[in-house]
């Protein structure tokens, strides 16, 4: 799959479209399968003892893949998730940013298939795996924004 955005691109991105939640997450790689983005962890994303919830993950998975696809078709701002699977496998360490390393499996006209596996920083077994289907909209929409 052809690269439209590397990840210079896609931080400016998000920082330009996303400013609410951009100091949180950055794309750390762009590949030609796939895309690794970080998530930097504070306290904000931890739960009662100390460990990352599971929202703060599914939101770097979300975040991640919806970068894989933007690095294949451009800065498409309306491109939304229309199904997510996430499986929680072990607990993330403590202190340390997570990872999200995802591949997308199909892309299409109009939807776009993509997995995505959590790791804490610095460990060999994943935390968590997600995988998700996003519709991206038609070149030619009538949508105007208000």
């Amino acid at each position: 799959m052809t690269i439209v955005m590397d990840k210079d691109a896609l931080n400016a991105f998000l920082a330009r479209d996303f400013p609410q939640v951009a100091s949180s997450y950055r794309v750390e790689a762009v590949t030609a399968t796939g895309l690794t983005a970080r998530l930097i962890t504070g306290d904000d994303h931890l739960r009662p003892g100390g460990t990352v919830s599971g929202p703060s993950m599914f939101a770097l998975a979300d975040l991640a893949i919806y970068c894989a696809i933007l690095a294949r078709i451009g800065p498409v701002g309306l491109a939304v998730t229309t199904n997510a699977s996430i499986d929680f496998m072990r607990k993330p360490a403590a202190g340390v940013d997570l990872l999200a390393e995802c591949r997308v499996l199909k892309l299409g006209r109009v939807l776009a298939v993509a997995e995505a596996l959590i790791f804490s920083e610095g460990a060999a077994d994943p935390v968590a795996r997600c995988s998700m289907t996003y519709s991206i909209p038609p070149k030619s929409s009538n949508f105007r924004a208000v």
